[in-house]
């Protein structure tokens, strides 16, 4: 059994908008997903991934082209590729793939039985705001980045509950109009 769902939607703008390239879907208030997202966009070999938080209006309409829905899956990190949907530890493994060589040695840890790699996932996920903290608002893409982002590039989309000209704080970040847990 996997953890991926076949593709089995209409697409919509930001289908158009990524054009066959993953997608990685995080929680944007968490700061473990966020240095994980920081972390991918300074190793990433070939900058196919786009982004997108897992609060945003963007997610909500990607999930549901993958017949899910945020409220089915995880809230830490969710892969978008090939049609698929894979979470958890497939989640992380998929990312991997896009690393540059140095980081190829992770790959190993996939042999490890995927039970016994979800737990530890779930673990972690469980505990991130705890160990690692929890953002105020979600993380604003730089100029040079915000292309990859697929929720900072339709301007037009708003995090649900987010007024259309929300206030950022002065880090560029727009405040959430409640994230989940």
């Amino acid at each position: 059994m996997t953890s991926e769902r076949p593709s089995a939607a209409t697409p919509h703008r930001a289908s158009a908008a990524h054009a066959g390239r993953p997608v990685l879907l995080f929680d944007g208030v968490c700061n473990l997903c966020n240095a994980s997202v920081d972390f991918v966009l300074r190793h990433e070999r070939d900058d196919r991934l786009l982004f997108a938080s897992l609060q945003s209006r963007v997610a909500a309409r990607l999930l549901a082209e993958h017949g899910t829905s945020s409220e089915e899956l995880p809230d830490s990190m969710v892969l978008l590729e090939d049609g698929r949907v894979w979470t958890r530890s497939d989640a992380i493994f998929g990312v991997v793939r896009h690393l540059r060589p140095a980081f190829s040695w992770l790959r190993i840890l996939r042999w490890l039985p995927r039970p016994l790699r979800d737990l530890f996932y779930r673990f972690v996920a469980h505990h991130r705001y705890r160990v690692f903290g929890r953002r105020d608002s979600c993380r604003l893409p730089t100029p040079e980045e915000r292309a990859r982002f697929l929720d900072a590039a339709e301007p037009d989309e708003e995090t649900p509950g987010d007024a259309g000209d929300a206030p950022t704080d002065a880090g560029g970040r727009r405040a959430l109009g409640g994230a989940k847990s």
